[in-house]
């Protein structure tokens, strides 16, 4: 049970969704939350996409967008905070729709409070996750098990995490992720954890999330508050 008092949030678990369209959906919740005082965990997973943030260019892509395209990765630059990651089935995503008015407008606090999310959810399958100094997301050892990239307007975030569950860690190859040339990413899978579907993965970040960001879980978002278009 998480607490009866203070902020509260639904999720919406939406299964494998193209990037274009998940950005949709944020725009149109990051809107409605505005009108609303229930935040939204967007948790899902992406086709095969490279995303560049607002500090990435093209010296973070080993190979030309055409070229990408031609192996089936899609590449999108976008308004988030960080440089380049790569999106593939099998990596779960969370895109929290949070009102920081709530967290003391700190965007700071923000990103520790999404890495503790993170850590706590890879300690239920026996992974021990770390932060290091001065980078965001979580590492084990010197491998990179999860990266966050957020954007916040008008004190709303969106954006969120990528966690790397059984994913193909080959397709990081065509990047240099995070902007940081000598990193190599790792899985849930390549640690040897026990095989773990993503919606199980889900369920005990959903259970994190609310502890660590001391949230009132609510329950899945109604899927009629949210337009078809934004979902097709």
């Amino acid at each position: 049970m998480g607490p009866t008092t203070g902020p509260s949030f639904a999720s919406l678990r939406v299964g494998q969704l193209s990037y274009a369209t998940a950005l949709s959906l944020q725009e149109e919740l990051l809107d409605k939350r505005r009108r609303s005082d229930c935040d939204t965990l967007i948790l899902l997973q992406h086709p095969p996409v490279i995303t560049l943030g607002r500090g990435a260019d093209d010296s973070g892509l080993n190979n030309t967008e055409s070229s990408l395209r031609q192996c089936g990765i899609d590449v999108h630059r976008i308004s988030r905070g960080g440089e380049v990651t790569l999106h593939n089935p099998g990596q779960l995503v969370g895109y929290p729709i949070i009102d920081l008015s709530n967290y003391g407008h700190d965007l700071h606090r923000y990103l520790r409070l999404l890495e503790e999310v993170l850590i706590r959810t890879a300690a239920d399958y026996g992974i021990t996750a770390i932060r290091q100094p001065g980078k965001t997301g979580i590492w084990v050892g010197e491998k990179k098990l999860a990266s966050i990239g957020v954007g916040v307007r008008r004190w709303i975030s969106w954006h969120g995490f990528a966690l790397n569950i059984c994913n193909d860690l080959e397709q990081f190859r065509h990047i240099v992720p995070c902007g940081m040339p000598d990193v190599r990413m790792t899985s849930f899978k390549e640690l040897g954890s026990d095989p773990v579907k993503v919606t199980t993965v889900e369920d005990d970040l959903i259970r994190n999330f609310s502890k660590v960001f001391q949230s009132r879980y609510q329950g899945e978002y109604e899927p009629e508050t949210v337009t078809q278009t934004s979902l097709a």
